[in-house]
């Protein structure tokens, strides 16, 4: 869905509204606040007034779009441009698109990726395994903000945030902040991400040793200059890893760690459902059913 499309499909409010209520309610609109199908439409105001606890409400509320003042179809082109845009987008760059302030654009980019939060099955099959870190390069920070003693190279904890993934090879990824990169915290991880049994591929990080006993292990020394070892090799999360960090410099600049796995969600969706046509629709099902 790109731009003219959403255009297309989705000409007025009215029509939004419409494709909304046919995700979320499939024709019997249901009060979110009591549960009851009693309801009176309002068409002038697009909404529903309840006949059971006498209150009224649209299709928006309890979702992405709730209370929100701009228009939904505008709210189409926001998702649209998200899916689209590869390595992101900004909110400046959406605020200029949409013709809203900055602030606006921030709040629905949030929103959106709130929606983008995934939990699913355990992932199976050839796993690759990886850790990276988020924050920038010493050298290029202003002095209040360098490390005492010139930092370090590397695993460096201490100015970046370790960030920690699992992919399966031809599926999907999951990747999020992690406290440390200890062997404890990496390997719950996997155990709660991976099925028993799968075959995992990681570098020879010391963290990664033990996995062999409820996994197939395979291990690349990338300190030996060693990166593809009959089928072993971790390339494909390091890409991924090449694709997030494009973005948070190219695109964002700068992400704070408390918003950090935020905008991870969002690049593991897009690269989750990137041959998937129907990704637009889904994205709009889910901004409908937010997790509590």
């Amino acid at each position: 869905m790109n731009i003219v499309q959403v255009y297309k499909r989705f000409p007025s409010q009215e029509s939004c509204i419409e494709h909304l209520e046919k995700v979320r309610w499939n024709g019997e609109p249901r009060c979110p606040y009591c549960k009851s199908k009693r309801q009176s439409k309002m068409k002038k105001e697009l909404r529903y007034h309840c006949n059971a606890c006498n209150t009224t409400y649209s299709v928006t509320v309890g979702t992405i779009f709730h209370k929100t003042k701009i228009d939904i179809q505008r709210w189409f082109v926001a998702i649209s441009l998200v899916l689209n845009a590869k390595k992101g987008i900004s909110a400046r760059q959406m605020a200029r698109d949409l013709d809203v302030n900055k602030n606006t654009s921030w709040l629905m980019l949030m929103r959106i990726r709130r929606a983008m939060i995934e939990y699913g099955d355990l992932l199976e099959g050839i796993i690759e395994a990886d850790e990276t870190y988020i924050g920038g390069k010493d050298k290029n920070k202003h002095s209040d903000k360098k490390p005492k003693g010139g930092g370090k190279r590397g695993r460096n904890t201490d100015t970046k945030t370790p960030v920690f993934g699992i992919l399966e090879r031809g599926g999907r990824v999951k990747a999020g902040k992690v406290s440390n990169v200890t062997k404890r915290t990496l390997q719950t991880t996997i155990r709660a991400t991976v099925k028993e049994g799968s075959e995992i591929m990681t570098d020879e990080w010391g963290a990664y040793n033990g996995l062999s006993e409820k996994f197939k292990h395979s291990v690349v020394s990338h300190g030996a200059g060693e990166y593809v070892k009959g089928n072993a090799h971790t390339n494909t999360i390091e890409g991924f890893w090449a694709l997030l960090k494009r973005g948070i410099v190219g695109q964002y600049h700068q992400v704070s760690k408390k918003h950090l796995n935020k905008y991870i969600n969002e690049f593991c969706f897009r690269y989750n459902y990137r041959d998937d046509a129907s990704v637009f629709d889904l994205l709009i099902s889910k901004s409908l059913s937010l997790p509590s």
